[in-house]
């Protein structure tokens, strides 16, 4: 045996894996595309890496991974966000919680993060491997080593499979680890975008390309139905929308194009209806010979005003004091619920995480282990798994990771 612990991916749930792995006494090797560990976290929250969220509920943690969240119990129980703040903060990097709970080095820099990473594997001395990974040898049905494109081999008794997903093919998540788990015999659901920017065939809402909006209240409808619902920021852009908000939406977009999604932002969320007719007559009374296109502007952004109006089926350029009650109230209901209908998701490689992956129903989820290939483990977004926006997706990488690691 050349070790005892083959891991494939240095990302955060293959690096977690091999630190956990070696920390046992194990030997452990890692591989990687890239000669830099960590490609994907340093990218991760715009360059300062959101490495978790200090929930410390563990029923309310597993709520916001809208897929497959009961299979993470497990690996969360065992490895909650505390967990994963003591050990970076054992590592030497100071964190700080912002809003929303998000966790971030004090420094705001992520490659604090991947050093400090990098110094554990290499204190609990995991071998560091170059290159791609062609193919998993098995032997009488169970895990036998790894063929390398150059032509090596690599034999040991465990291996873990922490490829990524299929987003930002750049850091290396180019979906190998989804190859790898098919030609093993596992089930790979469909990979879809997560936590992705949406598109819309409205062919209005382009107008407001960077209109961002604070303080918007949103709901994602399904045929109709309320999905999911929330507050906070929106981007409008050239495709459609995006911000924080409408990436924890996106998770919950399941089932496109056979179910119809609508985003309906209620632009301003703090007024009741009725307040909002009264302040809608406050802002007229005074403006009686104004367009009505001119009177909004204490109300609304003035590039969404004609947009809210055309919605309103309310002629923009209408005198004020010709403006009837029913319009009024029209105007009200355009400003409660600004439809925007959702056609699409951002190519993949534009996705934070990846959805779908290898079935859950394939994996034991006391120890990440395959439940076909014996001395096969899985961990991270190979997983078909995804979270919210705000950390949960590397806290589920480094919970799977840390168990995968322990059991491996």
């Amino acid at each position: 045996m050349d070790t005892d612990v083959l891991v494939i991916g240095a990302g955060a749930a293959g690096c977690m894996a091999a630190y956990t792995a070696a920390m046992r006494g194990r030997s452990v090797t890692i591989i990687d595309k890239n000669t830099r560990i960590g490609r994907k976290l340093m990218i991760t929250g715009k360059g300062r890496c959101n490495l978790t969220n200090d929930t410390d509920d563990l029923n309310t943690l597993v709520s916001c991974y809208p897929g497959n969240g009961r299979f993470l119990y497990g690996a969360l129980s065992r490895f909650m966000p505390r967990d994963t703040m003591a050990l970076f903060e054992s590592w030497g990097v100071p964190l700080k919680v912002e809003r929303g709970k998000r966790v971030f080095p004090v420094s705001d820099k992520a490659v604090d993060i991947v050093d400090a990473l990098d110094r554990a594997l290499r204190r609990a001395g995991v071998r560091r491997v170059s290159g791609r990974v062609s193919e998993i040898l098995t032997a009488d049905g169970a895990f036998d080593g790894i063929l390398l494109e150059d032509g090596r081999r690599l034999t040991a008794r465990g291996c873990v499979i922490a490829t990524g997903g299929a987003s930002y093919p750049g850091t290396g998540s180019t979906g190998d680890g989804y190859a790898f788990a098919a030609r093993l015999g596992h089930t790979v659901t469909p990979i879809r975008p997560s936590l992705s920017a949406l598109e819309t065939d409205d062919p209005d809402i382009p107008t407001l390309q960077g209109l961002s909006l604070r303080n918007t209240a949103l709901t994602l409808t399904e045929n109709g139905k309320k999905r999911y619902t929330d507050l906070g920021e929106l981007l409008f852009t050239h495709f459609g929308v995006s911000g924080p908000m409408v990436l924890s939406a996106s998770c919950h977009i399941r089932r496109l194009p056979q179910k119809s999604y609508r985003i309906e932002l209620d632009l301003k969320p703090g007024l009741t209806r009725e307040m909002l007719e009264n302040r809608i007559l406050r802002d007229f009374a005074g403006n009686e010979n104004k367009a009505v296109v001119n009177a909004l502007g204490r109300l609304l952004p003035s590039s969404i005003i004609p947009l809210t109006l055309k919605k309103a089926q309310l002629p923009p350029h209408t005198k004020v004091h010709d403006v009837t009650r029913e319009q009024r109230a029209a105007l009200a209901e355009a400003i409660k619920r600004f439809d925007v209908p959702v056609s699409g998701f951002r190519p993949v490689e534009e996705a934070i995480v990846t959805a779908g992956g290898v079935s859950v129903r394939q994996i034991d989820p006391k120890t990440m282990a395959s439940k076909l290939v014996p001395g096969v483990f899985f961990a991270g977004e190979v997983i078909d798994y995804d979270g919210y926006t705000g950390g949960f997706n590397l806290q589920a990488a480094f919970a799977t990771g840390v168990l995968a690691g322990n059991h491996v």
